[in-house]
């Protein structure tokens, strides 16, 4: 959007309400984005649904549940089931950022596109939990 060299005052004038009106307009929107990312909370189960992590935008656990099942494991299943159920929440981030980010600064943009990735990178997708694979198949095959 470049002002044509020789331009008028009143057509300066005009680029420059344009470009701030943009600038703003941008501006509105990441603070949206920033705003949906900051609400946004993501779950996932692990151990046939023996434990259950929710996570915040940031990726810190908000909330875990344990079923009453896990009295009878070892601490340290109990921590590992734990974990890993938190890391795939965490992994599910990135695409929830994606989507606050297509509803908000545009799927395309540049800004979406950094977020995204960051996001990525610091909370990689993980696998389904396995138990959780097979109780889903086994559901599909039954009907229920």
């Amino acid at each position: 959007m470049d002002v044509p060299f020789g331009a008028t005052a009143d057509a300066a004038e005009e680029w420059m309400r344009s470009w701030s009106a943009s600038v703003s307009e941008r501006a509105a929107q990441t603070q949206a984005m920033s705003q949906r990312v900051a609400e946004l909370s993501v779950s996932a189960t692990g151990a046939r649904g023996a434990v259950e992590v929710t996570v915040a935008g940031s990726g810190a656990v908000t909330n875990l549940w344990l079923d009453e099942r896990v009295r009878a494991w070892p601490a340290d299943r109990i921590a590992a089931e734990v974990m890993a159920t938190m890391r795939r929440a965490q992994g599910r981030l990135a695409g929830a950022v994606a989507e606050a980010a297509a509803q908000t600064v545009g799927a395309h943009s540049e800004t979406a596109r950094a977020i995204v990735a960051s996001y990525a990178t610091r909370f990689p997708e993980q696998p389904d939990d396995p138990d959780e694979q097979r109780e889903r198949s086994r559901r599909g095959r039954d009907g229920w």
